[in-house]
């Protein structure tokens, strides 16, 4: 298409040319996307309303992280202050961290991500919407039950990093840290399942037309947000999990008399900490790539560059986890390396910083609220970064490490890298759901409070931390020059939260969302979430041929929401968005999409119940509540894989298949991204394991002492049989699938081989007389069952699930989604099983003595 044949649709563009639609097209549709009204708004799975849900929730808490710092500031204001007790210090302390980083950081990214992908990728919403209202719930019920341990003296104290042996049995023998274990491991969760759905969603419902070369920069942070959360998060939830199997049951993991390492925990969470940095900074950075063009008024200067920049920094970001731990005994080779890459990622960062300044250079900068954030967040940023290479050199890392120092520059990177941004952004997107924007003068107010306070709060701690004040100490003697210092910081917290209270009176005041009449485009932005949005998101769903579409093209506006483009209408009577191919964005099919139901509300509350009541010991409960979360979840999918109903025309003359299965399928795609997490997961463990061999080689078991290799020949054969049973029922539906009965019933056999082989085994190296609490060789040995029973018993539940839907007649040659993705996790887990037994049988008869 030329572009001079880009404003107009026609038949040439394969778009639909007779206007106007059919009478009440408009009305069906606005009938299907409406939702329910009163407390039934429960069961929406809109991403508008989930997206507005997950961001009230994530401002909430940080208002109340943020109460807590004030408190911290109080306490710190003066020497020798009493206002709180050391106990009570320790506790604010860590939740202040937890909450800001853990319920505020990340899931308020995640939120924006998804209230504007499906607008902004033109989308009616994202491709698995009960997965996300999930997500939210299981992040808002978890959350609020975590924080509300402050008021009943039990909640964590051991630091938002949690490290042990502090944090053990011996040192936290309450339920502080089992909170704090069990309730952020199941959040975490929460997280991985939204950056399934954000991963699937940017790839695969993009508008038609819409490559990755035109693809927004937000889009490109948050997929590379998303990929980094599949990757960097298995490693904190597996650090949980063995610390809370140490507490529980006496695994020594992290005790070095019995072979364990404490800074094992350190490198798994470190693992996972220091790319969280990143994760949170490059959606922010995205929110600051679509602000300045449009503030600017011209395209954004650089893009090729700036998305190499952002899978640079995604990168670089898994080799920097030592940076935090220079003052551990690390050999001084892994500290050059790790030093090197700590420098070597503000590079990629700098390069985002020169494309906005060039962008700004090559237009005209118009002086909104927006860009004040911007603005502030360019130069506070920039000074954390400055602070960051000065930490990653070793000698100053050794003078400055738990120093104020640190502290400031954390802040300096997480406030200046995210929040800026994110308020920045708040002001720029209210306007497309909101029938006011918010206001520029109470907007400049809150801005100014904001910038100074925050300065005022935390440039002076680079010093009070260089003459000495340790972090984490709840007061300090008169008479050692910080007094002033600290005092001046508290007066700034209190400036800053000033700003943030401005805000909320602007919020208040000005933000009535809508999805009839928002205040709309007010800034002329040329990016598709500000077309008319509706319920159902836009009226119909445009060929994009260009980064900007809404400038390149004025008519889009005008011909969207007349329906001149693809789907105009519902269907198939329900919720449907197109399916697209992942590179060039080409139609594949259209997507049925799930309406409103209880069925993922219950999952997330029963499975939030059963984190939280296994953390007060409850198990006869626990226990309940994790059968109520399975039956809930398996009535949610039932729903899920609906019958194909034959080819639907969606304007201009295409007509799309209304089901795939394979690789084109979207939920293929979601379960090869959670095998990567699984796979993720296992790294990590497998990581622990070879590090507790190198730490304590002296706990392993000599030649004599192991097991006779025909131990392995019971599982192993079980996992064969497992995997030629799949085989057999793949092949049985291949060939028509009219064998329903025999294939669900290899199914079954075939799930519980697969569950008996890990039975076996673990049998086996009890009856040797290998015990988890004896050391550290055997807590990994029985850790890899529990990781090996864990996904086992999905592929049980899934199989099972599919055994059902086949006894019903909902699985066959063609409708067979459901027996894909088994394929797929009982695939993966034959092979991790068999990797499992080879390493906890093979690897101590190659290094035993």
């Amino acid at each position: 298409m030329t572009a001079s044949d880009s404003h107009a649709p026609d038949e040439a563009a394969g778009l639909p040319s007779a206007l106007p639609r059919p009478e009440g097209e408009r009305e069906r549709l606005e009938a299907v996307w409406r939702s329910p009204r009163g407390w039934r708004v429960i069961t929406e799975v809109n991403n508008t309303v989930i997206g507005y849900f997950y961001i009230a929730t994530a401002f909430l808490f940080f208002l109340l992280a943020g109460i807590l710092g004030l408190l911290i500031r109080l306490q710190l204001a003066v020497p020798g202050n009493d206002f709180l007790s050391p106990q009570t210090y320790n506790q604010i302390f860590t939740m202040h961290g937890t909450v800001m980083m853990f319920l505020f950081a990340v899931p308020a990214v995640e939120a924006v991500g998804i209230l504007l992908l499906p607008q902004m990728l033109g989308a009616r919403d994202l491709p698995f919407p009960r997965l996300g209202a999930f997500a939210f719930w299981a992040y808002f019920v978890g959350g609020l039950v975590f924080f509300c341990t402050l008021f009943f003296g039990t909640a964590p104290d051991g630091g938002w990093f949690m490290y042990p042996p502090l944090t053990g049995e011996r040192f936290s023998p309450g339920i502080g840290a089992d909170w704090w274990l069990l309730g952020i491991g199941f959040i975490e969760i929460s997280a991985i399942a939204g950056a399934i759905e954000i991963i699937v969603g940017v790839l695969r419902t993009r508008a038609p037309g819409m490559t990755l070369t035109k693809m927004p920069i937000f889009a490109w942070t948050l997929l590379i947000f998303a990929g980094m959360i599949v990757f960097a998060f298995p490693a904190v939830i597996l650090a949980t999990i063995l610390l809370e199997l140490e507490r529980a049951f006496g695994w020594p993991f992290f005790i070095a008399e019995k072979g364990g390492d404490p800074l094992l925990w350190q490198h798994l969470f470190w693992f996972f900490g220091h790319p969280e940095v990143y994760i949170i900074f490059l959606p922010a950075a995205g929110m600051v790539s679509m602000i300045v063009p449009t503030m600017a008024r011209v395209p954004l200067v650089g893009y090729r560059l700036i998305v190499v920049a952002l899978i640079a920094v995604g990168f670089f970001s898994f080799g920097l986890w030592v940076h935090h731990m220079f003052t551990t005994g690390i050999p001084a080779r892994s500290l050059g390396f790790f030093s090197a890459a700590s420098m070597a990622v503000a590079i990629p960062s700098g390069i985002q910083v020169f494309a906005w300044i060039a962008t700004i250079a090559a237009g005209r900068l118009r002086i909104t609220v927006p860009s004040l954030f911007v603005i502030g967040f360019l130069i506070i940023f920039t000074l954390g970064g400055l602070t960051g290479v000065m930490v990653a050199m070793v000698p100053f890392d050794r003078q400055a490490h738990d120093s104020y120092f640190v502290v400031a520059h954390l802040h300096y990177v997480l406030f200046g890298g995210m929040v800026f941004p994110l308020f920045a952004a708040i002001y720029y997107w209210a306007p497309a759901f909101s029938r006011r924007p918010l206001s520029e003068r109470l907007g400049r107010w809150s801005f100014g409070l904001i910038f100074l306070g925050f300065n005022i709060a935390f440039l002076p701690m680079h010093v009070t931390g260089l003459i000495g004040m340790p972090r984490r100490v709840y007061t300090y003697p008169a008479g050692m020059g910080w007094e002033t210092l600290n005092l001046v910081s508290t007066l700034g917290a209190f400036m800053l939260a000033a700003g943030i209270l401005v805000f909320l009176v602007d919020v208040i005041s000005n933000i009535r969302l809508t999805t009839a009449e928002p205040a709309g485009n007010v800034w002329d932005a040329g990016s598709l979430e500000w077309l008319p949005n509706h319920a159902f998101g836009t009226r119909s769903i445009p060929r994009i041929d260009s980064r900007e579409p809404l400038w390149d093209r004025p008519s889009l506006v005008r011909e969207v929401e007349a329906g001149a483009h693809y789907l105009p209408r519902t269907a198939t009577g329900g919720r449907e968005t197109i399916v697209t191919s992942p590179v060039e964005a080409e139609p594949q099919y259209v997507m049925r999409l799930t309406g409103p139901g209880y069925a993922h509300f219950a999952a997330a509350v029963f499975t939030a119940g059963f984190f939280l009541l296994l953390t007060v010991k409850a198990v006869v409960l626990a226990g309940l509540c994790g059968i109520g979360a399975i039956v809930a979840i398996m009535r949610w999918m039932w729903e899920c894989d609906q019958a194909p109903v034959g080819e639907i025309d969606i304007g201009g003359g295409v007509r799309l298949p209304s089901y795939a299965s394979g690789s084109m399928s979207h939920s293929w795609w979601a379960m090869v991204v959670l095998m990567l997490v699984a796979a993720a997961l296992y790294l990590s463990y497998l990581f622990g394991y070879l590090y507790l061999w190198t730490v304590a080689p002296q706990v392993w078991p000599g030649r004599e002492q192991l097991s006779a290799l025909p131990a392995l020949l019971v599982p192993m054969v079980l996992l064969i049989v497992s995997g030629l049973l799949l085989e057999a029922s793949r092949r049985l539906l291949d060939g028509g699938g009219g064998r329903r009965g025999i294939i669900a019933v290899l199914l079954l056999l075939g799930a519980i081989a697969l569950v008996g082989a890990l039975g076996v085994d673990i049998l086996q190296h009890w009856r040797a007389g290998l015990r988890p609490q004896t050391s550290g060789y055997a807590a990994m040995v029985y850790a890899n069952a529990a990781l090996q029973a864990q996904i086992a018993g999905a592929v049980l539940l899934s199989a099972g699930f599919a055994a059902a839907r086949l006894a019903t007649g909902r699985v066959d040659r063609i409708r067979r989604v459901v027996f894909d993705n088994l394929a797929l996790l009982w695939a993966y887990s034959l092979g991790q099983a068999a990797f499992g037994l080879a390493l906890t049988h093979g690897f101590p008869r190659l290094v035993a003595t």
